[in-house]
C-alpha cells in the first residue's frame, strides 16, 4: 500500500500532477445493450426446472441452458456467496472477473454482464434483477456483489496464519464442487477456478490505504440476485465461511447460511435474442 509518510519529497508541481482529470479506460457507450424490457417479459409463465441448496462453508454446482435464467437468493440468514461460471463445453471459458470489472465498474447489478476469458470475450451472463440495487455506495465506499475481491482460499490463509491449514476457503469448495461435477482430480479441477463475483458481499477500498475492505453484508433472507444465460453455463456456488463477512474470513466462528440456486425456463427466449458469437478479434496478434 501507498507509505503514509513517503521517503521522496514532492516536487514544485506535484498538486498539479495530482490535479489532471482522470479518464475512463474503456467507455461503454458501444458496448451492445442488453434489452431488459424483453428479459423481464420473459419471465411470465417461466417454469422452475431445478433448484439446490449450498450448504452453508460448501459449495455445490449447477447447469443452466442458454436462454434460462437462474436466481441466487438468501433464504435462512445473511450470507455471501463466491460464483464461478464456465462455458458448460468448454471449461476454459470461464468468467473474467478483472474485464467484468474494466467494463462494469467495481460492483455489479441490473443490466451488467459477466464476460468470458481470452480469447472467447463475449457475455456470458446478464444480470436481470437485483434486490439490493438500493444499497448504491455507502459513505465508507462500500457497495455490494463485487467483481475486485479473489476468494478466500487456503494459500492466503496459510500464509497469514504462518501455516495454518483450512479446507473450507472458497477456493476449495469450489474446487471440490467442479471435481465432482466433472470426474476431476482436485489438481486438475482447481486449474480451473478462478476470480469470483461475490454475490451479496459488502465491499470496497480505504479512502486512506486503498486497502479492501469487507463490511456485513445488507443480504436478508428474500433477498435475491437473478441471472440470464447467454451461454450453456456451468456454475459453482460457495456459500462463504465467513457468512456475512462482518467479521472474518475462513473460520468456523462466523455465523453461516445456506444459499438457494433455482433455475427457470421461459416459455420463448426473448424478443430479439440470440446467444453471443465467440469475439471477432482474428488472433493475429500483428504477424
Amino acid at each position: 500500500m501507498k507509505p503514509i509518510s513517503p521517503e521522496t519529497l514532492a516536487p514544485p508541481d506535484a498538486g498539479q500532477r495530482r490535479a489532471v482529470a482522470p479518464v475512463i479506460c474503456y467507455p461503454v457507450e458501444t458496448l451492445p445493450k442488453p434489452d431488459l424490457a424483453a428479459y423481464r417479459a420473459a419471465r411470465e409463465g417461466w417454469r422452475k426446472t431445478g433448484e439446490l441448496r449450498v450448504p452453508a462453508r460448501d459449495a455445490a454446482s449447477f447447469t443452466v441452458p442458454a436462454g434460462h435464467f437462474f436466481r441466487i437468493t438468501s433464504v435462512e440468514g445473511p450470507q455471501v456467496g463466491d460464483l464461478n461460471l464456465w462455458n458448460a463445453n468448454n471449461l476454459a471459458e470461464r468468467f473474467y472477473s478483472g474485464k467484468t470489472r474494466a467494463l462494469h465498474g467495481t460492483h455489479l447489478s441490473t443490466g451488467d454482464r459477466m464476460w468470458t476469458s481470452h480469447p472467447y470475450l463475449r457475455p456470458m451472463a446478464t444480470i436481470t434483477q437485483d434486490t439490493l440495487d438500493w444499497y448504491g455506495f455507502d459513505g465508507f465506499g462500500g457497495a455490494v456483489h463485487d467483481v475486485i475481491g479473489t476468494r478466500c482460499d487456503p494459500y492466503t490463509h496459510n500464509l497469514l496464519s504462518h501455516g495454518g491449514q483450512y479446507h473450507h476457503c472458497c477456493h476449495s469448495n469450489l474446487t471440490r464442487a467442479l471435481a465432482d461435477a466433472r470426474g476431476l482430480s482436485l489438481p486438475e479441477a482447481e486449474g480451473y477456478v478462478h476470480d469470483v463475483l461475490n454475490v451479496f458481499m459488502c465491499t470496497g477500498f480505504t479512502r486512506d490505504t486503498g486497502q479492501y475492505f469487507m463490511k456485513a453484508s445488507p443480504v436478508r433472507p428474500g433477498d435475491y440476485l437473478e441471472f440470464f444465460a447467454e451461454i450453456d453455463l456451468l456454475g459453482a456456488l460457495s456459500a462463504c465461511p465467513g457468512g456475512d463477512c462482518s467479521a472474518e474470513h475462513s473460520s468456523d466462528a462466523a455465523a453461516c447460511y445456506p444459499l438457494l440456486v433455482e433455475i427457470f425456463a421461459p416459455k420463448a427466449a426473448p424478443a430479439g435474442w440470440v446467444p453471443p458469437p465467440l469475439n471477432g478479434y482474428d488472433q493475429s496478434h500483428g504477424r
